[in-house]
């Protein structure tokens, strides 16, 4: 009965990318180690796992070479699979990284032609994900930057980044078309420095767009912890901002390559209050896992892992009700957060007479230094809680 709890289903909002189950092991050392899987068949695997949809850079579905007539064969395959599986397409992006037209990046490139095709590819890619009913289109800069600063001025690099994301907003306005934007930060790999590193750049960047209310973010557990960041603080700031569009969810060893594992398998108690947060605060959006199986693996190998990123999701998600219901947390929370009135005249907006009132206070500075938090014993409960005895 307990395992019937971390059932996937797709209620539960949980979406991979053709590129993480089509991925066929290669790697910078080594070949591929399994076949490739045509895109249909992945939506087929991904419906009977209980996912509830897929999401796709334009040449993961259709080459980029493809002609008119092909294209609209692949589409039509595609949609009748997706109609027989019950999945939707939540989210599409466009690949401006694997060409090597984009080696100098693809909105920053130094070349104007460059920067021109990219646009065009772009809204092509738009154009793709909307006729199959994506409502994000997200925007991974990952050849956005450079080996050398020798080559580009970032603040040329970040006028270049800002005039083509205006240009694409004014598109997808003019088309009439439903649809946000999502940006995705990394700091490194497969460039030596990409533009806007982290999610905190990209809030900041946003706001100097000429439509900010059409672009959020995608932030990824992998790319922050790459930069040795805290990703619940930085999904909590984003969704503070109002700009948690999507997240990308895998998992990571701080301060390696980027290693796309399988979701909560490095760092579960992370995982942990990761989903606690998604839950409380009610994040209505995709579970979206962007990673891929082990090189080691199978075809089977892969089910296993996206079945996988779907159950360990689960499993920590009935942990954090279990911390919300549990008596002694929720009681030690409670004497943690104790207020005992004395400054709530202090509170809410200034006024002079607040900001006298609080100078002219005379604190017990030594009896607050001496106060223990209790932070040693909520973190050992929660310990507990995770490896399963409370």
């Amino acid at each position: 009965m307990t395992d019937l709890l971390y059932q996937p289903k797709p209620e539960h909002k949980f979406t991979f990318g053709l590129w993480t189950v089509g991925n066929v092991g290669r790697d910078p050392f080594g070949e591929p180690t399994r076949p490739s899987v045509s895109p249909v068949d992945l939506v087929k695997m991904l419906g009977e796992i209980g996912a509830y949809g897929v999401n796709f850079h334009d040449n993961d579905l259709v080459p980029i070479d493809a002609t008119p007539a092909q294209r609209s064969r692949i589409v039509s395959e595609f949609k009748r699979a997706l109609d027989e599986s019950g999945l939707v397409v939540p989210m599409a992006t466009t690949n401006l990284f694997a060409d090597p037209a984009f080696k100098d990046g693809a909105f920053t490139s130094n070349d104007p032609r460059v920067r021109a095709y990219a646009l065009q590819k772009t809204m092509s890619a738009i154009d793709l994900g909307v006729e199959l009913g994506a409502r994000f289109h997200v925007f991974w800069g990952g050849r956005e930057g450079v080996e050398t600063d020798a080559a580009k001025d970032p603040v040329e690099g970040f006028k270049r980044f800002r005039e083509a994301l205006n240009f694409l907003c004014a598109y997808v306005t003019d088309q009439g078309y439903d649809l946000k934007f999502a940006l995705e930060a990394k700091p490194n790999e497969p460039r030596s420095d990409i533009y806007l590193p982290t999610t905190g750049a990209m809030l900041g960047f946003i706001e100097t767009l000429d439509h900010p209310e059409m672009v959020g973010v995608n932030p990824e557990v992998a790319h922050e912890h790459m930069a040795g960041l805290n990703f619940l603080h930085v999904v909590a700031q984003a969704w503070d901002a109002g700009k948690l569009f999507h997240i990308d969810l895998n998992d990571q060893n701080y301060a390696r390559y980027d290693q796309d594992l399988r979701f909560g398998s490095q760092n579960p108690k992370a995982a942990f209050f990761l989903i606690k947060f998604l839950e409380d605060v009610g994040y209505d959006g995709p579970r979206h896992f962007d990673a891929h199986a082990y090189r080691t693996e199978d075809l089977k190998g892969v089910r296993d892992f996206a079945v996988g990123c779907m159950r360990t999701y689960l499993i920590l998600e009935e942990k954090a009700r279990r911390f919300n219901e549990d008596a002694e947390i929720q009681a030690l929370l409670a004497e943690i957060n104790t207020d005992d009135g004395s400054t709530a005249s202090f509170r809410g907006e200034y006024s002079s007479d607040k900001a006298a009132a609080l100078k002219s206070h005379a604190f017990d500075r030594v009896g607050l230094g001496k106060r223990g938090m209790g932070y040693e014993r909520l973190d050992q409960l929660v310990i507990e809680l995770l490896l399963g005895v409370r």
